[in-house]
């Protein structure tokens, strides 16, 4: 039986989470069909926890999806923007897909995710924004944290073995971040960070560029792989 409470959104969801699912649900019918209400609720609400923590989880790198993000971000109960938000982009990704085939880039994806959620500050988390673009929210880190956490990431990316997983593969990531305390939303932090992220691919990807001050976010053309 499931502890109570447990069940909750943790830093992964790992891959048994349907099996789980399943197995909660027919536990559940058992107890209900012996009267023990008590334990078929237990189980039915481990299920329900099951069932939520995977409709917030992106399906192939099970890091967070972007409904979590907008929950996050934008939600009924957020009171103010986070204290710093990264936008991360893999550099020439479509190559990647093209040379290697979408089961190799699949992995990468998968593994990069990985990459982004080691070593998160207290209340971090990594959510797949969409395609190969992640974000990191940074809720309780200053403009420098949010530079070294950025150059941390973007480090471990280059420097990772790639080719384990197919021959002369290679990869980097460009990162733009806004640490601006003066804007009032978490949308216009995103936007400065989205500007900021096409300045780190225009100088040459690989690359880190950030404002830890007031910038005017700036119109982004649409990124040449």
């Amino acid at each position: 039986m499931v502890a109570e409470g447990e069940g909750a959104l943790g830093p992964t969801a790992g891959p048994q989470a349907p099996d789980l699912l399943r197995l909660h649900e027919a536990i559940a019918s058992l107890f209900a069909t012996q009267g023990d209400w008590r334990r078929a609720y237990q189980h039915l609400r481990s299920a329900l926890d099951i069932a939520r923590d995977g409709s917030l989880r992106d399906a192939l790198t099970s890091s967070f999806n972007r409904r979590y993000l907008d929950e996050r971000l934008y939600g009924p109960f957020t009171d103010r923007p986070p204290l710093a938000l990264a936008l991360i982009d893999l550099d020439r990704f479509k190559s990647i897909n093209d040379t290697y085939g979408h089961l190799v880039g699949d992995r990468v994806l998968r593994r990069v995710a990985e990459l982004l959620q080691e070593d998160l500050p207290p209340n971090g988390f990594c959510a797949r924004y969409g395609g190969e673009e992640f974000v990191l929210v940074l809720s309780e880190t200053d403009e420098e944290a949010a530079r070294v956490v950025c150059e941390k990431v973007r480090g471990a990316v280059a420097d990772h073995p790639w080719t384990e997983i197919a021959p002369d593969l290679a990869l980097t990531v460009s990162i733009g971040y806004c640490a601006d305390t003066s804007l009032d939303s978490a949308e216009r932090m995103l936007a400065v960070a989205d500007a900021e992220l096409y300045a780190a691919k225009a100088a040459g990807r690989n690359r880190v560029c950030g404002s830890g001050g007031s910038v005017a976010p700036a119109s982004r053309p649409r990124l040449v792989q």
